[in-house]
This record gives C-alpha cells, sequence and structure tokens, in this order.
C-alpha cells in the first residue's frame, strides 16, 4: 500500500521512466503520427489517430494506417491539393461509428484551416483568444465551435466525434492529442511541436483504465468520468509535479491498461 505523497510521487515516476520510452510508440496511436517528419504530416496523422481512439487499440493503429494510406501517405499534401474526385477513395471507410460523411467533414475543416494557417495549434488558441473562462477549457471549447464553424458543409452526425467541456466530456482523445503535441522532454514519445500552449496547462487524458488506477490511488474521488473528473485528477497531478502533470498519463494508462491495477 503507497503511504503519503512523497511515496506516491516516488512511484508514479518510475512507473513514468517505464512507460515514457521509444518501446511504448509501436502499440501505441501515437506511432501513425510518429511515421512521418514534417510538422503538419505530424498534426494531422496524430489528430486523426487520437480521433479514432476508443476501443482495441490495434484496431485504431490498423484503421489510421489505412487512412494515412489512402492520403497517399503525406496527409498535409492530400488535405490542400485534393480535388473532388480523390475524395471517391474514402466513401467506403469507416471506423465504428466514425463512417465517411465524418471523415469528408474532417477533411473539409483541415483545408480551410491550413488554407489560413500553418499549424493545427491555431486551431486551439486563436478561436479562444479574448473569450472569457480558463485556457483549460476555454481552449476545448473554443475549438469545438471553430472545427464547426463551416456550417454549410457539417453534418449534424459529426458533431459526436469531437468533443467539449461544455458538454461535460472528459474530452479524453483531444487531451491525449495535446498531450502529444505540446509535451516536451528526450524520451521520444511525445513530440512537443508546439509552443504557445504550457504543458502545464494540459488536462490529463481519461479514459477507464486511467480512471480506474488513479480511484485505486486515491487521486480521484468523482465517479463519473467526465470534465469535472478530469479537471480533479490533473488538480492532483500538478501537486506532483506542477510543470508536467500529465506526464504521469504514462504512468496511470501503464498501471491500468498493461499491468491490470
Amino acid at each position: 500500500m503507497i503511504k503519503g505523497q512523497k511515496e506516491l510521487r516516488a512511484f508514479l515516476n518510475r512507473k513514468v521512466e517505464e512507460y515514457n520510452r521509444p518501446a511504448f510508440i509501436a502499440n501505441d496511436p501515437i506511432s501513425i503520427p510518429h511515421q512521418f517528419s514534417r510538422k503538419q504530416d505530424i498534426e494531422i496523422a496524430g489528430f486523426f489517430a487520437a480521433i479514432f481512439s476508443w476501443g482495441n487499440r490495434t484496431t485504431i493503429i490498423r484503421k489510421s494506417r489505412e487512412l494515412m494510406q489512402l492520403m497517399d501517405q503525406s496527409p498535409y499534401q492530400f488535405i490542400l491539393q485534393r480535388e473532388e474526385e480523390d475524395l471517391k477513395r474514402f466513401l467506403g471507410f469507416k471506423h465504428r461509428t466514425f463512417n465517411a460523411t465524418d471523415l469528408l467533414y474532417f477533411i473539409a475543416f483541415l483545408k480551410s484551416h491550413y488554407s489560413r494557417y500553418e499549424s493545427l495549434e491555431e486551431a486551439f488558441l486563436r478561436p479562444w483568444e479574448g473569450r472569457a473562462g480558463s485556457l483549460r477549457e476555454g481552449a476545448l471549447a473554443a475549438f469545438y465551435h471553430y472545427f464547426f464553424s463551416l456550417e454549410d458543409l457539417a453534418p449534424a452526425r459529426t458533431h459526436k466525434h469531437i468533443a467539449s467541456p461544455e458538454k461535460k466530456s472528459s474530452c479524453k482523445r483531444l487531451n491525449m492529442f495535446l498531450r502529444w503535441m505540446v509535451r516536451k522532454d528526450d524520451k521520444g514519445v511525445d513530440f512537443g511541436i508546439w509552443d504557445r500552449l504550457s504543458p502545464s496547462r494540459l488536462v490529463c487524458p481519461l479514459d477507464v483504465h486511467v480512471a480506474r488506477v488513479a480511484k485505486n490511488l486515491g487521486l480521484l474521488s468523482r465517479e463519473q468520468a467526465d470534465w469535472q473528473a478530469a479537471l480533479e485528477l490533473t488538480d492532483y497531478l500538478l501537486l506532483l509535479d506542477k510543470e508536467d502533470p500529465v506526464k504521469y498519463d504514462f504512468a496511470l494508462f501503464g498501471l491500468g491498461a498493461v499491468e491490470k491495477f
């Protein structure tokens, strides 16, 4: 039994070191953006891999690879230069409840965004600037509204694939994507290619594995795995590392999904 914050920090730090290493990449959806070196390719591949991340990890990786192949292994170039005829190749694509209708809107949004901005980081920061609310909630809520700002094109069914704190969702997949893009260390897993969002403002991705372990360790009391639970967990992790709280996602996920803690 772990007693005290100091002992807990030491235990979780050991688990971070165990899982935050290149060997982690191959069997995780983060392996998809690791196929690329261009910043925009990493962003797009990472965004889709994160959005697809519910269910079996093997299936998530397989479907993400399938999509990258459909984009000729050059997603940024494909999205900016594609013709209407090119879109027919996506009509049979499906991953769980995500289908071709959703995919075509995602592509339309990404083309619209990258036609104006160099990085997807702008999609999380620019829509939020000047709005009320904290960065943690505000950036994700603003991203949701910005993502569906192509109102004439956005199908109603597609809204369920982008989470928002306004819907009380834990926003697990978006928070995981942000971790990949924002966290900086020398371990080779997370990319750290975004500079305007601080790792200290990230929210820990909360899935069933992380929530179970967090409750077992006394880091989380809330029963529902919702936005408030994600904030409660992250606030505790900030006590362990105020600069990089979501590094503990490696420990909590590894303990839950791999070790069945």
